[in-house]
């Protein structure tokens, strides 16, 4: 079928009052962002719907695009005909044929804004559902519980049939929740926490530390590529990589091994802040969850998050892991996550990490350290970059020329 439309339903901004036109203009922007790169596609935001038209475009891959993109709650591919009753029995009958299977039922339900159209609504409705049974045997009707519902929607601009509807993302446009800073490794959890702090309408930017040479290219490319795939929610995200190679080095020499992990924390924490300060964060987000791992205890965050007195957010903190890695798979980060990339987070990770750490001794054994130094030197080598959809991160050649565009 070769639709000529989308049409997107709200949903949940619909509770937004006064603020909702602020709320649907957010959304319409980043509906353009998101589809940047389908040059023929027209997005309209009004009051109770958007509508992509596709103008030629093959619909497939962007409602791929639109099922991702935060704040939309349900959309329909919809075909635009003339107001011409025999073009709509020809369009109803090859709609409801791509849908059918053998037992199914269905019913029409025809809205009627241009009066002046010759056909009323129960006309059009008994009409052109006799023309769909007619030319599907085996097809029921049934109005109370059909299994498909072909829906007519007679304009002044032509007259408009969908018979899908489509669940969205839900939740809220991003951007419309303020700037938050993610702590972005190479793993399942914190993409994961990324997109639920998205999907509240958070404008998240990547934080990402890399040690090179002991962590790879390979390893930055999988974090960016991993950026990519949330980029399509809202069409762009900036990513900012920390170089943090001095500063593992200056712990594990200095702090006594049951303390590392503790003490490279509270150092990324630190940076992690500072970035937020200069780029107008108003939170950070992490993909801690609870007695995961080590670093994961109440003594462990209570003694990392003594270094800032700045939001922590943790998305998945009471998910089981089964939990997380099934939303992961479920938006396609989870091949990526599992990509056996070293991670600078476990490269100096010592056998037996404190589970429950003093946060005095964790001071104490940072007093060893020049915090300032440290600090101004990994923000002088900070990079950030654009990462947009589409872009292939794995490949260096592909993204060098990307991020030349």
């Amino acid at each position: 079928m070769q639709y000529t439309e989308i049409m997107v339903r709200y949903g949940e901004l619909s509770t937004k009052g006064k603020n909702i036109k602020d709320f649907i203009n957010r959304l319409g922007g980043n509906t353009v962002k998101a589809l940047h790169d389908f040059p023929d596609v027209q997005i309209y935001a009004k009051r109770d719907r958007m509508h992509i038209e596709l103008n030629g475009t093959d619909p497939e891959p962007v409602l791929a695009r639109v099922k991702m993109i935060f704040g939309i709650q349900t959309f329909s591919p919809v075909v635009r005909v003339d107001q011409d009753i025999d073009a709509v029995y020809a369009t109803a009958i090859e709609m409801i044929k791509e849908q059918f299977k053998p037992g199914m039922t269905f019913k029409v339900q025809t809205k009627r804004s241009d009066k002046n159209f010759p056909m009323d609504t129960n006309a059009i409705n008994r009409e052109v559902g006799g023309m769909v049974l007619d030319a599907i045997p085996g097809l029921e009707v049934d109005v109370k519980n059909p299994d498909i519902e072909l829906l007519v929607d007679v304009r002044l601009n032509g007259i408009f049939l969908s018979s899908l509807t489509i669940k969205g993302a839900g939740g809220f446009p991003v951007g419309t929740a303020g700037k938050g800073m993610m702590m972005l490794s190479g793993g399942i959890d914190s993409p994961v926490a990324a997109y639920l702090g998205m999907k509240r309408g958070v404008d998240m930017e990547m934080v990402h530390f890399f040690s090179p040479p002991y962590t790879t290219q390979q390893a930055l490319a999988k974090a960016k590529q991993l950026t990519e795939v949330l980029s399509q929610s809202v069409g762009a995200i900036k990513f900012i990589s920390i170089p943090f190679t001095e500063i593992q080095e200056t712990i594990k020499e200095t702090v006594p091994e049951g303390y590392l992990m503790t003490v490279q924390r509270r150092m990324m924490l630190r940076l992690t802040c500072a970035m937020a300060l200069k780029r107008g964060g108003m939170a950070i987000f992490n993909g801690e969850a609870l007695g995961q791992v080590a670093s994961q205890t109440m003594e462990s965050m209570m003694a990392i998050n003594d270094v800032t007195t700045m939001p922590i957010i943790r998305p998945v903190v009471s998910m089981d892991k089964t939990e997380i890695i099934e939303i992961a798979k479920n938006i396609d980060t989870y091949a990526l996550s599992i990509l056996p990339f070293e991670d600078c987070c476990t490269i100096f990770a010592p056998p037996s990490p404190k589970t429950r750490p003093d946060l005095e001794k964790a001071r104490k054994y940072e007093q060893l350290l020049d915090i300032d130094g440290l600090m101004e030197r990994a923000l002088d080598g900070v990079e950030i970059d654009t990462v947009r959809p589409g872009t292939d991160y794995m490949h260096p050649q592909q993204a060098v020329f990307a991020e030349l565009l």
